[in-house]
């Protein structure tokens, strides 16, 4: 079995594994059977990947998306890595290269789509491939109680016991209920060796903002990131169309996507955003799983997502290359009344009702949090954590005040009104407002009418909303979304708890949230003409800019300036192939000049090999007349330099072999002493 790390550095062009990958890589490589839960933009697809480079025999991975699929064969081509993937989108000529790798056993990893495994014939032709490991990508898919959920994933377990292999199984969500499904499903109940790891993801910035003018407050956040790629999510299709249109007349590269489009546009839609540089998509939440793109630098949400965990995946489709990414989301009281309704009026059993009204709590915990966003998130899954210093809470800590006694007076004309109405007629009676409803109502002759005139309307809507946010209240849907109050509020009413609320999450309107900076200023012009190179030679070759390099690698360029291959070859993400392809261009944009290699130590570059190569020329251009400098001049190819320098010959007879008996004469001892020489 071939070693780890030096597959890591040639291939992928990383010097280490990120946290909790190289455990999960070793267990995969060695044939156990894995249950690995990571952070999406953890590196998921790496720990499989790898140990198929690891391993004899093809690694078949089963993917959902026809998309993620393509891409990730794409990526690893570039990388030098013999991949490919049987879907119905192929044409002939990529199928029948498909099988000629196959025959020719030069295929390491094939990606294939569930469905096919429904095909009779699927299971003769993974047998006849010499099949040594099944991975599963997006495994969550397997369980029934997920909005993922696809049936042929159910084929996967006695696909894994028909072929007698072990199966690697990988997701970035999946609660306990989850696991536990997979496990069941996939590997039969017996427990596989699971790795749990961190769902903190450190590069993504973290902020909540209550509504006010949303539509506004999208195209502020849009337009200090223009240029960058983003994803805005939103809750109807409708408001998909309208928002992407505000975009484009604001001057941006924007695009909408929805369940409701022809198939043919929504893979428009999802090639543009792969390929473009600088392209928003506002999509519903059927956009997302299959985009491979990991330079998304920002991910905003327009109303509020349906739960924690969706809120989660969702957020992390943002900066998955590492670089720093952002996100918004905004959220006010007709998001919850909504989610609220969605969640009674569905269809699942009361127990699931009471799991999805928790899940939404947990959400809303976050977006009314006092503290950290981090530390309440990642609370929520199980980690503690220390205060991030990257969200919007830590940015600037909220002001907060005693509301006990505001709570109080809200909850009491709630009850006193029978909870039968809204926030706009409790507001009407707490604030005095003689209206026509309160008259009518007689409301106006209520111990609580008029109690709470210290605060205005949009304090009482703050407070509202944050009384919703911690479900001391809730819409009744069999009331048409008038309030009730919760079990969890009792408590405060009897004067046996206090609460704090925040005084004001308004973002005042001239205030236009600022973009964090990827890299320093003085690295800022670099990096632009960087990325330029980078899409010039995306459009020549036809290829998604990050699948040259994505932004972590440049901005990595861009801060250490390297000045030669050698020095390019440690930058992470340039691995051997890419070295080689696109090393000189790129170093050219660094250094103002391309630096003049042979193509053969070009393929040296950032290797031990490399260094030898330089000695090797050196002691040549000393005694290329001889060592009385008399003789007639002799050389070795550049190309047969590369090879001493590979195959470090031990002794004058192999080196003979090599260079021939006059080169071997006239270089050979001296040779052997740089070769022999220590690192």
């Amino acid at each position: 079995m071939a070693d780890a790390l030096p597959l890591l550095s040639d291939v992928f062009g990383f010097a280490a594994f990120r946290p909790g990958q190289q455990e999960i890589v070793e267990a995969v490589a060695r044939g156990e059977n894995v249950l690995a839960i990571m952070p999406t933009g953890g590196g998921k697809s790496l720990c499989f990947q790898l140990p198929a480079l690891m391993r004899e025999g093809v690694t078949v991975v089963i993917s959902p998306l026809i998309a993620l699929m393509r891409d990730q064969v794409r990526a690893l081509r570039e990388a030098g890595v013999e991949a490919g993937a049987l879907t119905s989108a192929n044409t002939d000529a990529e199928t029948e290269a498909v099988w000629q790798a196959l025959r020719e056993g030069r295929l390491k990893l094939l990606y294939i789509a569930p469905e096919r495994l429904a095909a009779g014939s699927a299971l003769g032709m993974l047998r006849r491939i010499g099949v040594s490991l099944i991975a599963v990508d997006e495994a969550h898919c397997v369980s029934q109680w997920g909005h993922d959920f696809r049936p042929d994933y159910m084929a996967i377990g006695g696909l894994r016991r028909a072929l007698g292999v072990p199966l690697a199984a990988f997701t970035a969500t999946a609660d306990a209920e989850t696991r536990a499904e997979i496990v069941d499903k996939l590997f039969d109940g017996q427990p596989p060796q699971q790795f749990l790891r961190g769902f903190d993801r450190p590069n993504i910035h973290l902020a909540f903002a209550a509504k006010d003018s949303p539509r506004r407050q999208v195209l502020d956040f849009a337009a200090t990131r223009k240029g960058q790629s983003g994803i805005v999510y939103c809750g109807t299709r409708a408001k998909t169309e309208s928002l992407a249109q505000a975009l484009r007349e604001a001057g941006h590269a924007a695009c909408h996507y929805h369940g409701g489009m022809e198939a043919a546009d929504r893979r428009a839609v999802e090639a543009r955003f792969t390929a473009e540089d600088g392209l928003i998509v506002v999509a519903t939440v059927a956009f997302g799983m299959g985009v491979d793109k990991p330079d998304i630098r920002w991910v905003a949400h327009a109303d509020l997502p349906k739960s924690i965990e969706a809120y989660y995946q969702e957020i992390g489709r943002a900066g998955r290359d590492g670089a720093p990414a952002e996100t918004l989301t905004l959220f006010g009281p007709e998001d919850i009344r909504l989610r609220r309704a969605q969640i009674d009026e569905g269809l699942a059993p009361p127990e699931r009702r009471m799991a999805d009204h928790a899940r939404l709590n947990a959400l809303l915990g976050l977006a009314e949090a006092l503290e950290c966003r981090r530390v309440t998130l990642l609370r929520y899954f199980g980690e503690a954590a220390a205060p991030c210093g990257n969200c919007d809470l830590c940015d600037a800590p909220p002001a907060t005040f005693d509301a006990t006694e505001a709570v109080r007076k809200a909850l009491s004309a709630t009850l006193r009104t029978e909870e039968r109405f809204g926030t706009g007629h409790l507001i009407d009676v707490l604030t005095g407002n003689t209206s026509d409803k309160v008259r009518a109502r007689g409301h106006d002759q209520l111990p609580t009418f008029g109690v709470g005139r210290e605060l205005d309307r949009r304090a009482w809507q703050g407070v509202f909303r944050q009384m919703m946010g911690r479900d001391l209240v809730r819409p009744d849907p069999e009331r048409h979304g008038a309030l009730r109050m919760t079990e969890a509020a009792r408590p405060i009413l009897r004067g046996e708890q206090d609460i704090t609320l925040r005084r004001d999450t308004l973002t005042p309107k001239s205030r236009r949230p600022a973009a964090k900076a990827l890299v320093a200023e003085e690295d800022a012009p670099l990096l632009s003409a960087l990325k330029a190179k980078r899409r010039a030679l995306a459009e020549a070759a036809k290829l998604p800019a990050y699948m040259i390099f994505n932004d972590r690698t440049l901005i990595e360029m861009a801060e250490a300036r390297p000045q030669t291959l050698d020095q390019m070859a440690r930058i992470g993400g340039v691995g051997a192939k890419k070295l080689e392809r696109y090393g000189a261009d790129f170093l050219e944009v660094i250094t103002g000049a391309g630096e003049r290699v042979h193509p053969a130590r070009r393929k040296l570059a950032g290797r031990a090999a490399g260094t030898l190569y330089d000695r090797l020329l050196e002691v040549q251009a000393e005694l290329s007349r001889g060592e009385t400098g008399g003789e007639k001049p002799l050389s070795c190819s550049a190309s047969l330099l590369a090879r001493v320098a590979s195959s470090r010959p031990r002794d004058l007879d192999e080196l003979r072999r090599l260079l021939g008996e006059r080169r071997a004469e006239r270089f050979g001892p001296a040779f052997l002493d740089v070769l022999a020489a220590p690192d």
